[in-house]
């Protein structure tokens, strides 16, 4: 998502200044998207060249106030209906890491699959207690976690395959190479 896209949204229903754009995005996106408020004022200027946004007012403080234009509503919607395309992220850093280990022989790629296991562990632990700690209806911060949380089960299935892809061409062709996704193991 582009933070652009997303202080449109906010400026859907009123217009707002850029520290009330930040601090709700933040709020939004359940603490887990933090913008530096240069970011904010950077993505608003662009906005405002490209008529999606207008200047309001000032006010007492001499802050510019925000409004969406109706080409910004037009854009917000256009962005909102157009799916995320799925062909693949083709430059991941755990697949660069595992494929250079076997290319260049500098680490053992199991020992590769192994630190990176449990670094992933370790994070599905760590969203799995914040979720368990989440009260009420922080619809945002679960959403978040959600998605997290899968993305590392998905991690950890696909190191399994990895790794058994690894023994199977070391010369263990008793190790199968799944293509099922294991039983969870949280």
């Amino acid at each position: 998502m582009g933070v652009r896209e997303g202080l449109l949204a906010l400026l859907r229903n009123q217009p707002k200044h850029g520290y009330q754009l930040r601090g709700e995005f933040e709020q939004v996106t359940g603490q887990m998207w933090p913008l530096n408020i240069g970011q904010v004022y950077a993505s608003l200027q662009r906005l405002e060249r490209d008529d999606l946004i207008g200047v309001d007012h000032h006010d007492v403080v001499d802050r510019k106030s925000y409004r969406i234009t109706d080409d910004g509503v037009s854009a917000l919607r256009r962005w909102l209906l157009e799916p995320v395309p799925r062909d693949g992220e083709r430059r991941d850093e755990v697949t660069m890491k595992l494929l250079m280990a076997e290319v260049s022989g500098a680490a053992d790629v199991r020992d590769v699959i192994a630190v990176q296991r449990g670094a992933t562990m370790h994070a599905l632990q760590g969203f799995t207690h914040h979720k368990a700690r989440v009260t009420g209806d922080e619809f945002a911060t679960l959403v978040q976690l959600d998605r997290l949380i899968l993305r590392c089960r998905a991690e950890l299935d696909w190191l399994e395959m990895v790794e058994a892809r690894v023994d199977a061409r070391a010369g263990r062709r008793d190790a199968p190479i799944e293509t099922q996704p294991r039983e969870e193991q949280t």
